[in-house]
């Protein structure tokens, strides 16, 4: 069903559009998880948002420590209760080769749902509400781009460029 999904890439425009609620949890929503699981996974990263696989909708998976034990499906996500701030680097799959630091909050808890539509409310710290951070900012249109300073997006600006060529060749060739 979602063989031919790949990762998609900036400027692609559904990666600045907020993504809808998922109402329906079915064989497809379970399907797109383990495709979005197999992307993360060959392209090395600890997450992955459905819109950077070009699907509109609130649901992101995640693993921060590369053990299938720690597999993880958030639908729906809602987070609180941020606390801390803490600034690390980050990188993102639909932005290769462009590495920043961004300023995030250090604890976070989250309510979401499991691929059943059961509730899951959780509460983490450092790496893991980091990741929820990043990926839940996918969902709602927000690229690394977003917390470029100057500096950085000048820095950064012959990736962007490269990637803007990129896009518009794809385009052209469908």
């Amino acid at each position: 069903m979602f063989e031919d999904t790949n990762i998609i890439f900036y400027p692609d425009p559904r990666l600045r559009e907020k993504c809808r609620t998922i109402e329906t949890f079915d064989d497809a929503l379970k399907a797109l998880a383990g495709r979005m699981f197999e992307l993360m996974r060959e392209h090395h990263g600890v997450g992955l948002a459905a819109p950077q696989v070009g699907q509109t909708v609130r649901m992101f998976v995640m693993n921060h420590s590369g053990k299938p034990e720690d597999d993880r499906v958030y639908v729906n996500p809602v987070l609180s209760d941020p606390d801390g701030d803490e600034e690390a680097e980050e990188g993102c799959l639909s932005l290769p080769k462009i590495n920043i630091d961004v300023l995030r909050s250090r604890d976070m808890r989250m309510t979401a749902q499991d691929l059943d539509g059961k509730p899951i409310e959780q509460f983490e710290s450092g790496y893991i509400a980091r990741i929820w951070q990043h990926e839940t900012d996918h969902l709602n249109g927000v690229l690394l781009l977003n917390h470029m300073g100057p500096v950085q997006k000048l820095s950064c600006r012959k990736q962007l460029r490269i990637l803007e060529a990129e896009y518009e060749t794809a385009k052209k060739k469908k």
